[in-house]
């Protein structure tokens, strides 16, 4: 077994201070994110860990691509019948949490989560590379299956089913909207004294600021 003990590392990199934020959070995470967008030392800053609680009581985590967001909320897709899919049709709400090292900075947002429309679905799905259109109809997502050759013959049969025609959106699969209720944005600081700025949605539309011990 190895000894992590001494396996840490000095934040310094920036700070968090209350005269520097927006008053809307959806505007401190554009900011945040297009600082991630823009470092070269992070390669996809719309990865985030996607948190859903299962029928067990157990949270469950995947990484996910986040593709777009406005100021209602965040929007992922996913099949809808995978284990993620079904936790989310289930309870209606997830937490997505961005890590970002180079900037040492993280943010947690708890939300509830609905439907894209089905225009909405279809029209990103069109966009989509075709392999990545193929893998969505392949896929039984979550699923046990006996080996991978059961995908492999299952997309060579769909390549030539589909050859020169367009591949529809499987009905299974579409887009959440994740609409924030709390967001945390978390900035390392030196000693471990982090800066923690949370965002609460009152029943007025408007938000609240508070700071968090680290």
């Amino acid at each position: 077994m190895e000894n992590l003990h001494d396996k840490r590392k000095i934040y310094e990199q920036s700070e968090l201070l209350e005269s520097q934020i927006k008053l809307n959070p959806m505007e401190q995470f554009r900011d945040w994110f297009v600082d991630a967008g823009a470092h070269p030392g992070i390669s996809e800053a719309n990865a985030m860990a996607v948190s859903t609680v299962e029928a067990d009581g157990c949270p469950r985590t995947r990484m996910v691509l986040l593709k777009s967001y406005t100021w209602e909320g965040f929007i992922f897709y996913t099949n809808y019948k995978s284990r993620k899919g079904q936790a989310i049709e289930s309870t209606k709400r997830a937490c997505l949490h961005f890590f970002w090292p180079p900037l040492e900075r993280q943010i947690i947002i708890k939300a509830e989560l609905e439907r894209l429309p089905e225009n909405l679905s279809d029209g990103y799905f069109a966009s989509r590379p075709r392999g990545s259109q193929l893998g969505a109809v392949v896929s039984p997502q979550s699923d046990v299956i006996p080996d991978r050759n059961y995908l492999e013959e299952k997309l060579t049969a769909l390549e030539q089913f589909y050859e020169g025609r367009e591949i529809p959106r499987p009905e299974n699969w579409g887009g959440y909207m994740a609409k924030p209720y709390e967001i945390e944005f978390w900035q390392g600081r030196p000693n471990r004294l982090h800066d923690r700025i949370i965002y609460n949605f009152q029943s007025d539309f408007d938000w609240t600021v508070k700071r968090l011990a680290p």
